[in-house]
This record gives structure tokens, C-alpha cells and sequence, in this order.
């Protein structure tokens, strides 16, 4: 399994424990700006981007959750990271998963937003996919954005709406195709059952792409987790409710800031 040299950024106190942001497919580090003036006050923010999205590279696809998470390990090798706590959204969600599954030395907490173990099969993201690697980002930009944000968010903030949006179109055809494969295919249903860290899952409850049921049903299936639902949000739920959502994640992570690892 090839190794891809994700684009990184750490920002917070160098002596901090450290937490891993992952975004969701399609946007990119950006996303977690409504988090970093609360998280960095107590904790190390390392901020990464999937295959394809920012500058990480776009190998040619298809690619599995197996293959991004193989990404993030080798990324914390290559930062000397013993351990950290993981936080993602949609994509970003599974691939922490699946590394606390896979190295669970490494992983103290987790954090899962907006995200299902498994979904049944559907070819919708193999279209997309398919679509995009033909007829670029461009082509899927509305169908795919629009479950971002409620309605009346975006009437609010037109220029959220508009900037996620842009950023989506600016991603690589190959890698966000490649990241669409992977969504598709993953079955994380055992898998969750093998994670014993603490986690706190989090849905939107106006989330059309991964209604609050799925994240109640991963919920479940971990050993250790509980389940939140945040109101008047869609599946970008940190940046629609970034108040709730900064607070759940502090009193999730808030025990990890009282000591170094």
C-alpha cells in the first residue's frame, strides 16, 4: 500500500496534547476554523487534507478507507506523534475509525461528526465519482454541497455557502473521485465494535446525507461512546452550530488537556 505525504498544519501550544482534525470529503482544512480559537487554547491542533484536497497529492484511484488511514499513521510517524486524539467528520470520521481500530495505542479519544459505519449499497457515490473524473467538480457542486447547510443558514451566510463551495470546486477530480470510492465502499459495522476509546458522537439533526439515525447506530455499536445531537444543523454542523460543537468537543477532550503524554 503506497504512502501519500499528506499537506499538514499545526497551530496551538507546541507543548500541548495533541488532537487530529480531519474534514469531510470535499472540503479541506479551512473547515475547522470556527474550532481552532477555542481548541488552541488548550490543545495542539494538527489540521491535515485527504488525498486530493488542498495540496496532498491525487494518485490515481480507487482508493479505501484502509489506504487514507494508512496516510494519517505515516503522517504521525512522520511528526515523532505517539499519540493523539482524532476528530473528523463524514470521511474524516471513518478514516479515525478506522485507525483507532488499527493501532488503538495511538488513538486516546475520539470524536466522530456526521458520519455512518455503514450505509446501504447504493452506486450514488460511485456516479458522483464517475461524474467528476469525467466532467470535473464543477458538474456535482450543487447536488453535492447542498446538504451542507440548512436553508436557512445559508440565506444567513451567503458567503459561507459560497466559500465551501468554491473550495469544493477547486479540489482534485482524481482524489475527490478516489475519496468517493472509498465512501462508498465502506463497512465499518465490526470494526466499531473493536474500538474501546472514549468517543463522542456527534450528528446534525437536519443532516440529509447522514441523518442523526446513523450516528445513533455507530453510537451503539462502540464500546465506550455516547450520542449527541445538535439542533439546527445540516451536515457541516461545526461550522452551522460551531457554539454546541466547540462545546461538546472540549467537555470530550477537556480530560486529555491535564496531562502530557
Amino acid at each position: 500500500m503506497a504512502v501519500v505525504p499528506l499537506q499538514y498544519r499545526f497551530d496551538g501550544p507546541r507543548t500541548a496534547p495533541v488532537v487530529v482534525l480531519l474534514p469531510t470529503l470535499g472540503t479541506r482544512w479551512s473547515l475547522w476554523e470556527p474550532q481552532l480559537p477555542e481548541l488552541t487554547r488548550r490543545l495542539r491542533v494538527l489540521r491535515v487534507n485527504h488525498r486530493g484536497h488542498g495540496s496532498s497529492p491525487a494518485p490515481r484511484g480507487p482508493y479505501s478507507v484502509q489506504e487514507l488511514g494508512g496516510d494519517l499513521l505515516a503522517l504521525l510517524d512522520r511528526c515523532e506523534l505517539e499519540r493523539a486524539s482524532f476528530v473528523g467528520i463524514g470521511l474524516g470520521a471513518m478514516v479515525s475509525l478506522w485507525a483507532a481500530a488499527a493501532e488503538p495505542s495511538r488513538v486516546t479519544r475520539l470524536a466522530l461528526v456526521s458520519t455512518t459505519s455503514w450505509a446501504p449499497p447504493s452506486l450514488r457515490w460511485q456516479s458522483i465519482g464517475e461524474r467528476v473524473r469525467h466532467f470535473g467538480t464543477s458538474s456535482v457542486a450543487e447536488e453535492v454541497t447542498r446538504s451542507w447547510f440548512t436553508p436557512g443558514f445559508c440565506e444567513r451566510r451567503p458567503d459561507l455557502a459560497t466559500r465551501f463551495t468554491e473550495e469544493f470546486e477547486k479540489t482534485d477530480p482524481e482524489g475527490y473521485a478516489g475519496c468517493c470510492d472509498a465512501v462508498a465502499t465502506v463497512d465499518h459495522r465490526s470494526l466499531a465494535r473493536r474500538v474501546h476509546v472514549p468517543t463522542v458522537v456527534i450528528a446534525g439533526a437536519h443532516d440529509p446525507q447522514t441523518p442523526p439515525g446513523h450516528g445513533r447506530r455507530l453510537a451503539n455499536a462502540l464500546p465506550d461512546a455516547r450520542f449527541e445531537t445538535v439542533v439546527g444543523a445540516a451536515h457541516l454542523v461545526n461550522v452551522e452550530r460551531a457554539d454546541l460543537v466547540n462545546e461538546l468537543l472540549l467537555r470530550h477532550l477537556a480530560p486529555v488537556s491535564a496531562h502530557r503524554f
